[in-house]
């Protein structure tokens, strides 16, 4: 006897529908871009609108007035990402272009890029290869990813309103995000002014830097670029030695833009409404903050006494300039998982790697566009071991786990475990299983590119370390089984891994 599904698909897909007819406006950008430099790739950028449109608006008449829960939110945030990622691929496969025209490579880039991962299957990544428009594409992509499209789309359609609350909740899961208004639209548009104002004043820095003479490869094209890539923690460039390539007031000046993509942008909209209390109150700040001074410092100690030299950098060991420059970008970067190099760094030493690896760990906050474990769960398990502690010594004390000074419950700690431990097992089994493909088609494949491929993709970091997946390199010589494989880690790292495990259980459709 069939049983009945519990899980209205008709809704679910009808709002993915809407979403995607939604998403293909954002084709309207790469559009004008092409006009401005000769229409060389528009008409792919029309059909790519066009394909999205029409698919969307097919979607979205299975079913004219959704009414979503909870259930079909899962639903609808998993496929609304993965359509994002395959119909995003389209520019790339109808263009031809490089190594990015196969499918699976085509898909491998937009979801790199909408899920801000920054990993790149992209072989040759030059204006002779690719079209300006079509690199714009790549870095708006990020953009459009880091806030999210779901949040973006519950901020503006008003049809979305409907089932908002639940969308959000499956679209940024975890600790969560604090709600600033009685109203989950006003929410998200506030967080998506707080991520507009800081892109807007990013861009218009890079480029008054270039205006001021001191970055002459910054134009206005390279900052826009930029802008639309380091404040959801991206890491995409359009220049193949990512910011290696710009001066080094341009890498200063990048590195308090990462580190402030990593903060929870609830604190930026208090700080941009006169509140910058809210910032240095916040625990999960304080320790995001030490966290990045600590790991710099030791870094730049490191760096200083050693004998590092790269053709592209000249010597840095024993320059304190240098030295404290390369360091806390590269911390700035891997800590909150944007991924940008501006040097590159599988030259630095053995412990030098084994901090950077350390670093790729932590993850940004919540509430910020970074990816990995996230600071607030790691600060969670930190007090629960002191407390384990304490009561070991004190069987009779009660000591809750406390928040900005609330009682964080019991369940959510459960949830930080559970998350946590899920994602070290999805880490290990990912080593395992890229080490094993490599094995199978002779790929030879260093322990370290292994190691680096797993916690790059499912945490959303894009470069890893080692000669194949490190900064300068790429991940298009990977077997495309493996390709897969990561299409997959940085889908689920994306949504925080159950909102894509749930819809795999039965319970989920039947009960």
């Amino acid at each position: 006897m069939r049983r009945r599904l519990h899980v209205d698909w008709r809704a679910g897909l009808s709002l993915v529908g809407t979403l995607l007819a939604f998403l293909s406006l954002a084709f309207v950008v790469p559009i004008l871009v092409a006009l401005v430099y000769g229409g060389e790739d528009l008409w792919v950028f029309v059909a790519s609108m066009a394909i999205t449109a029409t698919f969307g608006l097919l979607l979205r008449k299975l079913d004219p007035e959704p009414d979503p829960g909870a259930r079909e939110a899962f639903l609808v945030v998993a496929l609304t990402w993965l359509f994002a990622a395959i119909f995003g691929a389209l520019p790339y496969v109808l263009a031809g272009d490089g190594t990015v025209a196969h499918p699976i490579n085509a898909i491998f880039e937009s979801m790199s890029g909408f899920t801000t991962t920054g990993a790149t299957v992209m072989g040759d990544i030059s204006f002779d290869t690719h079209s300006r428009a079509m690199l714009m594409w790549r870095q708006l992509s990020q953009w459009l990813g880091g806030m999210g499209i779901i949040v973006l789309a519950v901020a503006i359609l008003s049809q979305m309103a409907v089932g908002g609350a639940e969308l959000m909740r499956a679209e940024t899961p975890g600790p969560g995000v604090s709600k600033l208004t009685p109203h989950i639209a006003e929410t998200a548009r506030v967080l998506w002014i707080a991520y507009v104002a800081l892109t807007v004043i990013y861009i218009l820095l890079l480029y008054a830097v270039n205006l001021l003479g001191y970055a002459p490869n910054m134009d206005l094209y390279n900052a826009i670029a930029h802008g639309f890539t380091t404040l959801p923690t991206g890491g995409f460039s359009p220049e193949a030695r990512s910011i290696e390539a710009f001066s080094p007031l341009v890498q200063w000046l990048v590195i308090p833009f990462m580190f402030a993509a990593g903060v929870n942008f609830v604190l930026w909209w208090h700080v941009i409404s006169g509140d910058a209390r809210a910032l240095l109150q916040d625990n999960e700040f304080r320790l995001y903050l030490g966290s990045v001074s600590v790991l710099t410092i030791v870094g730049t100690i490191m760096l200083f006494f050693s004998a590092l030299e790269t053709p592209q950098t000249g010597q840095i060991g024993g320059q304190i300039e240098r030295s404290a420059r390369y360091a806390a970008f590269q911390i700035a970067s891997l800590t909150n998982s944007t991924g940008y190099a501006n040097m590159d760094f599988d030259a630095w030493n053995g412990p030098g790697k084994g901090l950077l690896l350390f670093a790729m760990f932590i993850g940004g906050s919540t509430g910020s566009t970074g990816g990995g474990v996230k600071i607030l769960r790691w600060l969670v398990i930190l007090k629960t071991l002191r407390r384990e502690v304490f009561t070991t010594i004190h069987p009779e004390a009660v000591r809750p786990v406390r928040m900005n000074g609330r009682v964080l419950e019991e369940e959510a700690v459960r949830g930080i475990y559970a998350f946590t431990l899920l994602y070290l097992v999805l880490f290990f089994v990912g080593v395992a299983l890229f080490a094993a493909d490599a094995a199978r088609v002779g790929f030879d494949l260093h322990l370290l590119d292994v190691i680096s491929a797993s916690i790059a993709t499912l945490g959303n970091i894009g470069p890893g370390l080692g000669t194949i997946t490190g900064p300068m390199g790429g991940y298009v010589d990977f077997p495309t089984s493996s390709k897969l494989l990561m299409i997959l880690y940085m889908w689920i790292g994306r949504l925080e891994i159950f909102p894509v495990l749930v819809l795999l259980t039965k319970a989920y459709w039947t009960d």
